[in-house]
C-alpha cells in the first residue's frame, strides 16, 4: 500500500529538487539511512521473539511520539 505513495513521492521531490539538501546534509542523511536500516533488521527479528499483542502497541507509541515530536517542530 505505502509503494505507490513513496513512488509518487519521490518522483515529486525529485522534480523540484527537494533531495538536493541531503547531498548538504550528507552525515545526517546517512546516520538516518543507518538508524532505518537497524531498525528495520531488529524489527523483523523480534517477530519471532515477541506476540503481536506486545509489539503493535510498542509500535503506536512510537509513531505517537514521532507524530507529537513533529507537531512541536518549528
Amino acid at each position: 500500500m505505502s509503494l505507490p505513495t513513496m513512488l509518487v513521492a519521490f518522483a515529486r521531490y525529485s522534480r523540484d529538487g527537494s533531495f538536493a539538501v541531503l547531498g548538504t546534509n550528507l552525515r545526517f542523511t546517512l546516520i538516518i539511512a543507518a538508524g532505518s536500516t537497524v531498525g528495520a533488521v531488529l524489527g523483523g527479528l523480534l517477530l519471532g521473539v515477541f506476540p503481536d499483542v506486545v509489539l503493535i502497541p510498542a509500535l503506536a507509541v512510537i509513531l505517537l511520539v514521532s507524530a507529537v515530536k513533529l507537531a512541536r517542530h518549528d
